[in-house]
């Protein structure tokens, strides 16, 4: 393998080495070797084997990177014995590798946070991206067997016994075994909940290894993401939010919590799940003991140098990390940000600026009511006041499901914004009483704008597709149905004019100590 792997390097122009792969970046091309080797997960000694992983690989990658794979090549020893990728080349095939088009490095999302050029808007790209990838994935009765706790139980028992001896070598003996009284608390407490996983059709055949490294940003294509796992199929069944939670955990492990957040919020509203808040944390905490096994398992090999060595070493100590932090209680005490008021008072607007500067997922009534009906988001929905899918029962079944995803959100430790219209003391003050049972901090901001603003709101409405179904011809109706706050205490309630700018509107919540200043 050694001459192969100098033969193939030597017509390259650069060489990089992962714990599976030798990936040969030569102009536009990269051809990616996979390495002969048995960690147990992944068998590539024999060369069928690899080959197999290798068709394998541009199959899979084709959903989240399409017209990227461009097929796999022979690898062919000429008679004077040097190794070539070649299709029609004459001499032996002793090897396969995977041909890939050479993506924009400066368009790799890890290195694009590095610099500070990855932005919120990116992350919403993203989370996009993937929320309509997880939907359309493949899914069935033995995909869903994955999801069952036996079958996840038995993934973190490996994990430790394949990386306990190494870690505890590394990071020492305490934090590795918090790491797994952690995980194992977590799943012996919490069956139900992966059942309900499972009967939810949560169950998919993901991508298995979205890490940072793996998304590219390239300018007019959709987020591609390459590298899913293809070697073992245990690893990419799973439930989507095992997906999602490996990427927001990377984010973290870069520092940047405000995005991981900002990512797991735009993914739950893209996806209409917000149950997913009730498992991340502890798939973050798997994911990360993965990424510490992996860099414990590459110090296996005798090729790395000592300065790599020891930047593998530090990161699986900081991996292990990582997966304790993920699973401890947060230090702040959660809010709820209930923002309300009559249609087109740009109460949907505020509280997306709201749930962006605080991190924090958004549950709004418009699209919930549409999720329940089995309709699309931009499904319009006709109806008058109070008859059919806004009748009071319809209605009150919404409000129902916003505080039941609001709870799942603050019992995870974070905090949510709720997004309806809360026409009704009722509503307002069950609001107030779940923030009071999570122990969470209450706020109700009622939205305000004259009587032009709201038609010019409306007419601009009308002229394309929108969540929401108000329009000018049921205001009056439902503004007098409007009930005034009257129940609020004067720190739970604000009143604000949105007649002006949302940049005008924060400022007002900015000003009243509501949110914090968004400048530095």
């Amino acid at each position: 393998m050694g001459d192969l792997v100098a033969d193939l390097s030597a017509g390259s122009d650069e060489c990089i080495e992962t714990h599976i792969s030798w990936v040969f970046l030569r102009g536009d091309d990269v051809f990616k070797l996979k390495k002969p080797v048995d960690f147990g997960f992944l068998d590539f000694t024999a060369a069928s084997s690899r080959r197999v992983a290798c068709d394998a690989e541009v199959e899979l990658n084709s959903r989240l990177a399409p017209g990227v794979y461009r097929g796999v090549l022979p690898v062919r020893r000429d008679r004077a014995g040097v190794h070539r990728v070649a299709a029609d080349a004459e001499g032996e095939v002793v090897d396969h590798v995977v041909h890939m088009e050479r993506l924009p490095v400066e368009a790799r999302a890890d290195l694009r946070l590095e610099r500070g050029a990855l932005a919120g808007a990116d992350i919403d790209r993203i989370a996009q991206r993937l929320a309509r990838f997880h939907v359309a994935a493949a899914r069935s009765a033995e995909i869903s067997g994955f999801g069952a706790i036996d079958v996840i139980r038995r993934n973190v028992e490996e994990n430790f016994a394949q990386a306990r001896a190494m870690l505890r070598q590394l990071a020492g003996e305490d934090l590795e075994r918090e790491v797994e009284e952690r995980q194992r608390g977590f799943l012996s407490a919490n069956g139900g909940l992966f059942a309900r996983r499972v009967e939810g059709g949560f169950i998919r055949d993901g991508h298995g290894d979205l890490r940072l490294e793996h998304v590219y940003l390239v300018a007019g294509r959709e987020p591609v993401v390459i590298d899913c796992i293809e070697f073992n199929e245990r690893f990419r069944y799973a439930d989507v939010c095992a997906d999602i939670a490996f990427l927001s955990m990377d984010l973290g492990w870069h520092g940047r919590r405000d995005l991981k957040e900002r990512l797991l919020a735009a993914y739950a509203r893209e996806a209409g799940d917000y149950d997913l808040y009730g498992l991340v944390d502890f798939y973050e905490s798997y994911r990360a003991y993965v990424r510490a096994k992996v860099n414990a398992l590459s110090l296996a090999s005798s090729s790395l140098a000592h300065a790599a060595r020891a930047r593998v070493e530090a990161e699986a100590r900081r991996y292990l990390l990582a997966a304790l932090a993920a699973e401890r209680p947060a230090l702040d005490a959660p809010r709820l940000i209930a923002v309300g008021g009559l249609i087109a008072s740009g109460k949907s607007n505020l509280a997306e600026a709201i749930g962006a500067r605080l991190a924090a997922p958004v549950i709004s009534s418009d699209p919930t009511r549409k999720q329940l009906l089995g309709v699309t988001p931009t499904t319009p929905l006709r109806d008058e006041p109070w008859q059919a899918a806004y009748s009071p029962q319809v209605t009150e079944h919404v409000y129902a499901e916003l505080s039941r995803r609001a709870r799942v959100v603050l019992d995870s430790g974070r905090s949510v914004v709720l997004d309806a219209t809360f026409a009704s003391r009722v509503q307002r003050g069950l609001a107030r009483e779940l923030a009071r049972g999570a122990g969470a901090s209450f706020s109700f901001i009622e939205c305000r704008a004259g009587e032009i603003a709201t038609r010019e709101r409306l007419a601009a409405r009308s002229l394309g597709a929108s969540v929401s179904d108000g329009r000018i011809e049921i205001y009056a109706q439902l503004a007098a149905r409007y009930e005034a706050v009257t129940e609020l205490s004067p720190h739970e309630y604000m009143s604000i004019d949105t007649g002006g700018t949302l940049f005008q509107s924060v400022e007002q919540l900015e000003r009243a100590g509501l949110i914090a200043s968004g400048r530095a």
